[in-house]
């Protein structure tokens, strides 16, 4: 406060000084080449020493002390902010520290402005206060020559000239690629850069030369080669060669342009492709130039040696490109030509688990070239079980080609049941997909029929719904009204059946057929040459056993005979099955043709006999 000045505290009065100094002199200016933002983020101490740092590339500054001691860091200081006070500095001898010192501040004092405020022999003396040598050096950044200043030429050195950049690399340089260097001549004192190009044939061209005009002082230098070979690029700084002038520089022939590479196929796209399975894509490169094309693909564990790549050059500027993925998951595939990588590449590509769409079976109504008809629902279901792991498709096309509405529905145990409800009559493509393979049969082509007549018809009995290889399947066809038409009848299956009708004379006929092969088979019961409801009718036919023996299966009782049963009592007949061995038994019970009236309840009297 007041008292201690009063007073002469000598400690205080000089901690108000450097805190003047401090404030006003280092933190409050900005200075030229100074990032405001970055001002305000450092210390005092730490923005002088970097402005000092910034302004003397040269000597590696980083302290208020020791890097001052010889005098030449002053020496390069005050060159640096007036080029030509202090032009041979570097050559100045570290033995008289005094002397360079003195040199360099006078200089500085007489015409820069920049007082004295502390003395040669204190600023190089080792154990200096740090205060003394920042207020004294405080003054530089706000400094001005003055008119008349005596500036002298430095002594010129063009091997301290140096060059750098890949315009002067022995290789990587193409044809008609302009290349690019820098030259750099802080260090070789105040000359002109000139360089000139020798090409194969020996034509000399001067390259072109643009001054940065930064600290370093350093020239860009461009240059476009326009045959392939050996270059020599002569580089001169006040007439002479700098260092390691003249450089050879072996150009190549033009490289090829990625950009207009495109790669395409089922290998690339995201998902499809399973684990051990090859696939493959073609790389096109026509117009892109000249180049190698290069393929490598990553695995999911980030190796690049598992995947092996086979490219063939098919002709015409195009390349396949087969690989084999061995392990499922994310993998990338990077593709290049010459040395870069073409458009979209590195392609993603998802690797399912190995699967078999071979393996996937799909049967039903909703898949027979005919019989279904218009506002039915047509039913199929889709069998994936050991055919791996995959995703189910499936697009129903109508007859203008747009898609139709399809429901999917996952069963359990690898089995899909769909539906379609076709709104127009004409032909429908049903398109099956697992893993993004067909599978076998697909696309289906259904014709659908308009909606029907008068029925004149109708079926029912065993044989449409099940049967066993071997054994006869039975059905009953009975007319509705007085009129019954052309019947027909066709099975379409694993194997062909043979097919007996016997007609009953009341209107009602019983159809068997023997199917000789187990698997789906498609009945058809035509009348005047189209399906009747329902038809064609899925019978899913058991392979032959030694479990079961539906012939030996004994059926008696007063509820089966012709006559003396009475409405709404209790029809009663036996069926003895204990010869026939272990299976489902089921009733088939008809009023007049007609499956409703009739209510089967039975009791089960002992192993294998039962009373309905």
């Amino acid at each position: 406060d007041s008292k201690a000045i009063v007073d002469g505290n000598l400690k205080l009065i000089l901690g108000l000084v450097w805190t003047l100094i401090l404030h006003y002199s280092i933190s409050m200016p900005m200075w030229e080449d100074e990032d405001e933002e970055d001002a305000k983020k450092q210390t005092p101490k730490q923005r002088l020493l970097g402005w000092i740092q910034n302004k003397v590339p040269q000597l590696p500054i980083t302290n208020f002390h020791r890097d001052w001691q010889d005098g030449k860091a002053l020496g390069a200081l005050v060159d640096n902010c007036a080029p030509g006070l202090c032009p041979d500095w570097e050559t100045w001898d570290p033995n008289q520290p005094v002397e360079n010192a003195r040199e360099a501040m006078q200089q500085a004092d007489d015409w820069l402005g920049v007082p004295q405020v502390i003395a040669p022999e204190e600023i190089v003396d080792p154990d200096v206060d740090e205060h003394s040598v920042m207020t004294y050096l405080s003054q530089f950044p706000k400094a001005k020559l003055k008119p008349g200043a005596p500036l002298r030429s430095k002594q010129l050195n063009p091997k301290k000239a140096v060059a750098y950049g890949p315009g002067i690399e022995p290789h990587g340089n193409t044809v008609l690629k302009p290349a690019h260097f820098t030259v750099e001549t802080l260090e070789a004192g105040l000359g002109e850069v000139l360089v000139y190009i020798e090409d194969p044939e020996g034509h000399t061209e001067e390259a072109k030369v643009v001054a940065n005009n930064d600290k370093k002082r350093t020239y860009s230098v461009t240059y476009v080669p326009k045959v392939a070979g050996l270059h020599k690029v002569t580089v001169l700084f006040a007439g002479q060669n700098i260092d390691r002038s003249p450089f050879d520089v072996h150009v190549g022939m033009a490289l090829g342009d990625a950009n207009k590479v495109t790669a395409r196929g089922p290998g690339l796209e995201p998902v499809g492709n399973v684990a051990n399975k090859p696939t493959y894509f073609d790389i096109y490169t026509a117009g892109a130039g000249t180049g190698d094309v290069g393929v490598v693909i990553v695995d999911p564990q980030g190796r690049r040696d598992t995947v092996e790549v086979v490219l063939e050059d098919k002709g015409d500027s195009t390349f396949r490109c087969t690989y084999r993925p061995v392990l499922e998951g994310p993998h990338t595939i990077c593709v290049t030509f010459a040395g870069t990588q073409i458009p979209r590449s590195p392609f993603p590509v998802n690797v399912s688990e190995a699967c078999n769409p071979n393996a996937c079976r799909a049967t039903g109504r909703g898949l027979q070239p005919k019989g279904v008809r218009v506002k039915e629902v047509a039913e199929f279901k889709v069998y994936t079980k050991g055919a791996g792991s995959g995703q189910l498709k499936v697009v129903v096309k109508g007859p203008k080609g747009t898609e139709e509405p399809v429901k999917v529905r996952e069963a359990g145990d690898g089995v899909y049941e769909c539906d379609y409800f076709p709104a127009v009559p004409g032909k429908y493509t049903v398109a099956i997909s697992w893993g993004g393979y067909s599978i076998p049969r697909s696309p289906f082509e259904v014709q659908v029929a308009p909606e029907p007549g008068t029925q004149k018809v109708r079926a029912w009995g065993p044989g449409l719904e099940t049967g066993m290889v071997g054994k006869s399947a039975d059905f009953v066809v009975e007319a509705i009204g007085t009129e019954v038409g052309t019947l027909g009848f066709s099975i379409e299956g694993p194997s062909q059946a043979k097919i007996e009708c016997d007609d009953k004379g009341d209107g009602s006929c019983d159809v068997r057929y023997w199917p000789t092969e187990p698997g789906e088979y498609a009945v058809h019961v035509i009348c005047d040459d189209e399906d009747i409801k329902d038809s064609p009718f899925i019978a899913h036919i058991k392979p032959a056993t030694n479990e079961y023996f539906p012939e030996k299966v004994k059926a008696f009782g007063p509820g089966l005979e012709p006559t003396g049963c009475i409405v709404d009592k209790p029809a009663e007949f036996t069926i003895d099955a204990r010869g026939a061995g272990k299976a489902e038994l089921k009733i088939y019970a008809q009023v007049g043709g007609a499956p409703a009236g009739v209510s089967v309840r039975g009791i089960l009297l002992g192993p294998g006999l039962a009373v309905p």
